[in-house]
C-alpha cells in the first residue's frame, strides 16, 4: 500500500514538473517569437470586440427595447416578435423570395469558378492566362453601388446598351428592372459576373498543388484532356469543393440587403423583398430594433442548422469536412 501512494505521489510530482517544463517552454517560444504574436493581437481583438462582445445583444431580441432604459433594463416580452414575424403576411414571400434567391445564386455562383479553374489550369499560353485572369478578376473590387449604377444603366428601356442590342433585331424595349420576373436573374448572374473570377484563386491554388505525377501518370494511360480533368483534376480539389459548399449553404439565409435594396424599385418588390430588407425596412428605418433582433437570431439560428446539416452528410459521404 504505501509503496502505491509512493508511486503515485512520485507520478504527481513528475506530472507538476513537467507541466512546468511544458508552460516554461510555451512563454520562452513567445518571448523568442512575439513579434507573429503580436500580428495576431489586432485581429483578435477586432474579432472579439466586433462579433462576440455584441452578441450580448441578442436579448434585445426578446425585450420590448428601449434606448431610455437599456438594454437590460428593457421589459421582457419573450418570444412576441418572432411571432410577429412569423404572423406577418409577408413571411411566406420573404422566405420564398430569400430562399429562391439564395438556392439560385448558390448553385450558379458554385459551379461558375470551378468551371473557369479548370479552363485557365489547361491553357498553355502564359500570357493570355494572366490576361484573363485580370479581366476576371477585376469586377470583385468594383464597389456595389457602382455595380448597381452599371446593371441600371446597361439595361435602362430607353438608352441602356442591352436594349439597343435587342432594337437591332427589332425586339421593342424591355423594362428589365420593372419585371418581376428578371430580377433573381439580373442579381445572380450579375454576382456571377462580378465574384467568379476573384473566387477562381483558391481552386486554382488547389490545382496547382496536385502531384505532377497523376499528370504523367494519366498522360502514360493515353488519356484525353477531359478525362484528365475528370480522373485528376477533380478529385484533387475534391476537398476544398466540399468544404466551400458547407460553408456556401451555411449562408444560404444571409444574403446582403444592399444590392437588393439598390436594385429595388416598386414594380419588382414581389420578387426583390427579402428578410434583410424587410429588417432594414421596418427594423430599422423604423427604430423597431427588438423585431431587426429578432429576424437575425432566427436567420442565424437556421444558417447554423444548414452549416451543421451540410457537414454531418459530408463526413458521412465523404471524407470531406470542416470539423
Amino acid at each position: 500500500m504505501k509503496t502505491e501512494v509512493i508511486n503515485q505521489q512520485g507520478i504527481e510530482k513528475a506530472g507538476i514538473k513537467t507541466l512546468a517544463v511544458s508552460k516554461h517552454s510555451r512563454w520562452k517560444k513567445i518571448k523568442k517569437h512575439w513579434q507573429l504574436y503580436f500580428l495576431v493581437v489586432i485581429p483578435l481583438a477586432f474579432l472579439i470586440t466586433f462579433k462576440y462582445v455584441p452578441m450580448a445583444g441578442i436579448v434585445i431580441a426578446f425585450k420590448e427595447y428601449s434606448v431610455v432604459k437599456g438594454i437590460f433594463g428593457s421589459d421582457w416580452v419573450g418570444l412576441k416578435y418572432f411571432k410577429d414575424f412569423f404572423q406577418s403576411p409577408n413571411f411566406s414571400l420573404l422566405l420564398k423570395n430569400t430562399l429562391g434567391l439564395s438556392i439560385y445564386g448558390l448553385i450558379v455562383g458554385f459551379i461558375c469558378p470551378i468551371i473557369l479553374a479548370l479552363a485557365l489550369n489547361e491553357v498553355q499560353n502564359a500570357r493570355f492566362k494572366k490576361f484573363v485572369q485580370t479581366v476576371t478578376y477585376a469586377p470583385y473590387f468594383i464597389s456595389t453601388v457602382i455595380m448597381v449604377s452599371i446593371i441600371i444603366l446597361f439595361l435602362s428601356p430607353n438608352a441602356g446598351f442591352v436594349n439597343n442590342i435587342l432594337g437591332l433585331f427589332g425586339i421593342e424595349p424591355i423594362n428589365f428592372l420593372g419585371n418581376p420576373i428578371y430580377f433573381k436573374s439580373i442579381y445572380v448572374w450579375s454576382d456571377v459576373w462580378q465574384n467568379t473570377g476573384y473566387a477562381t484563386i483558391i481552386y486554382l491554388a488547389a490545382l496547382a498543388g496536385i502531384d505532377t505525377q497523376l499528370y504523367e501518370a494519366a498522360k502514360v494511360d493515353g488519356a484525353n484532356r477531359f478525362q484528365k480533368i475528370m480522373n485528376v483534376d477533380l478529385p484533387g480539389i475534391f476537398p476544398i469543393i466540399i468544404v466551400l459548399l458547407i460553408l456556401n449553404v451555411g449562408s444560404i439565409m444571409s444574403l446582403g440587403f444592399e444590392k437588393i435594396y439598390l436594385l429595388q424599385n416598386p414594380l419588382n418588390t414581389n420578387s426583390s423583398e427579402v428578410i434583410s430588407t424587410y429588417v432594414y425596412k421596418v427594423g430599422l428605418l423604423g427604430a423597431n430594433f427588438s423585431f431587426a433582433s429578432a429576424v437575425g437570431l432566427f436567420n442565424s439560428i437556421v444558417n447554423f442548422i444548414l452549416i451543421f446539416t451540410a457537414n454531418k452528410i459530408s463526413k458521412r459521404f465523404s471524407s470531406s469536412s470542416l470539423w
